[in-house]
């Protein structure tokens, strides 16, 4: 089992502490959620372990083997990454634009391969843009956008896929099918870190959950443990109650502490 470790990563921008010493894991074969309130943390976060921030400190390894070490490209090539609504200024057709995850298994100048154009083919139709691959990315809706990225981070091919909210700008019946995805990805043996505020898809889908809260870890673990009662109240200052349908427990918000 592959491993991505992080421990105590620390992060100051502008003389602003946004994570204090900030200790996880997220195992290859699991999906884990990185959830907390607006402004916890949890993007600086996931880009501080792609070396994206410059006020980051802390040891990040992944199997044992600390990856500033590593070249650009051989990060890219265990780690990808689907950023929070990543903006395309380039007129590229959708399919131009996915094929470009394999860009880190492919020598400079080399053309992709009958091999590279297949796993482009089979992301796209998992994310439902595959009737969108001669569309210009420009005219994309925010969910389609948010499909065909989620698909170049998918077509890398890494062992770990690192995701900022994928689901946030989707309609209900695309959250589920990109939650389904990840979760297939993760049962297939892949390390996946995601970025959620929907604590239902969180209950639902992870295996683990990392709750952020003021750029702290104040719970991690199995998310029935995470998601207490006490855990809400303190992070997201709210009352919740649960509901049981079929077997699934669903987390209701019914009132916030500390009212205006």
């Amino acid at each position: 089992m592959t491993v991505l470790s992080i421990n105590n990563l620390n992060v100051t921008l502008e003389e602003n502490r946004i994570l204090s010493d900030v200790s996880f894991e997220v195992p290859s074969g699991k999906l884990v959620g990185l959830i907390g309130p607006n402004g916890a943390g949890k993007s600086i976060l996931i880009k501080s372990i792609l070396g994206l921030i410059d006020g980051a400190s802390g040891d990040i390894s992944l199997d044992g083997k600390d990856i500033n070490s590593w070249s650009i490209k051989e990060r890219a090539q265990k780690i990808s990454y689907a950023a929070q609504g990543a903006p395309v200024h380039w007129p590229l057709t959708v399919g131009h634009l996915v094929s470009l995850g394999r860009i880190p298994h492919l020598s400079p100048w080399q053309s992709t391969s009958t091999l590279d154009q297949t796993l482009t083919l089979d992301a796209m139709k998992k994310t439902d843009v595959d009737h969108l691959v001669s569309r210009s990315t420009t005219t994309l809706s925010g969910g389609e956008r948010a499909r065909a990225m989620l698909a170049r981070a998918i077509v890398t091919g890494c062992e770990f896929l690192l995701a900022d909210e994928p689901i946030e700008a989707l309609d209900p019946y695309h959250q589920m099918k990109i939650m389904d995805i990840l979760k297939e990805l993760a049962e297939t043996g892949h390390g996946v870190l995601l970025v959620l505020h929907d604590v239902n898809f969180a209950q639902k889908y992870c295996d683990e959950l990392i709750l952020l809260n003021e750029g702290q870890i104040i719970s991690k673990g199995l998310p029935e443990d995470v998601l207490s009662d006490e855990n809400l109240l303190k992070a997201y200052q709210v009352k919740a109650t649960r509901l049981e349908k079929n077997g699934e427990v669903f987390i209701i918000p019914t009132s916030r502490i500390n009212q205006d």
